[in-house]
């Protein structure tokens, strides 16, 4: 398997966690969608990362997609995400709440990052960055001292988290030391971990 994309993505960083925590072989292609677009594209054409090419050949796209898939071949009685039932939907809560910080706060950066300074409008990267600190601390609320999130087990819960919380802190300046205590606190654990620290950009 081929896995484009970048670990400074959360969305890539996510796939990789999860195909090195199931042990599945797979070759990085560093690409990103802004400085590889012609290349992405052949995969994604939307140009985004990440894309997952399977052994046949198959493109798979979007982190979300790309992970039930794992979970469903490689992951089998030890998935990342429970089958079915109020496990499940306890776990694609909180997935679903971290992966919608991830998304607020790329578009803060996207908006600094990608205007010119004039054009910046400082309003929308506030914004988006409290509505990401609110979905972190809804997070910290639940977090245990040493435990995982949820299950007593790693799942995507835990993943999108440590994603979400590295974006926060590394990409945005965020304080999840003094914000979000418990969840950094759990992050720290989970970057010891060998899917997570094989992942590190």
């Amino acid at each position: 398997m081929i896995l484009i994309g970048v670990n400074r993505s959360p969305y890539t960083r996510r796939v990789a966690i999860v195909l090195e925590h199931y042990g599945m072989p797979y070759q990085m292609r560093d690409l990103t969608g802004f400085a590889n677009w012609e290349e992405v594209k052949v995969s994604n054409p939307l140009g985004r990362i990440p894309a997952l090419i399977l052994d046949d050949g198959e493109a798979l796209v979007d982190s979300a997609a790309i992970v039930d898939h794992l979970d469903e071949v490689y992951g089998r009685d030890r998935a990342l995400m429970p089958p079915s039932g109020a496990d499940r939907r306890a776990v694609q809560r909180l997935a679903s709440l971290m992966m919608g910080a991830c998304d607020k706060g790329l578009h803060a950066a996207y908006e600094r990052n990608h205007h010119p300074p004039e054009k910046v409008h400082l309003p929308w990267i506030n914004e988006c960055t409290m509505r990401m600190k609110n979905a972190l601390k809804a997070v910290d609320a639940v977090a245990e001292p040493d435990q995982f999130l949820l299950l007593g087990r790693l799942t995507h819960a835990d993943i999108t988290a440590f994603i979400a919380e590295r974006l926060a802190r590394v990409g945005l300046g965020v304080d999840t030391e003094t914000e979000m205590p418990r969840l950094r606190a759990l992050t720290k654990r989970l970057a010891e971990l060998p899917a997570f620290a094989k992942t590190e950009p």
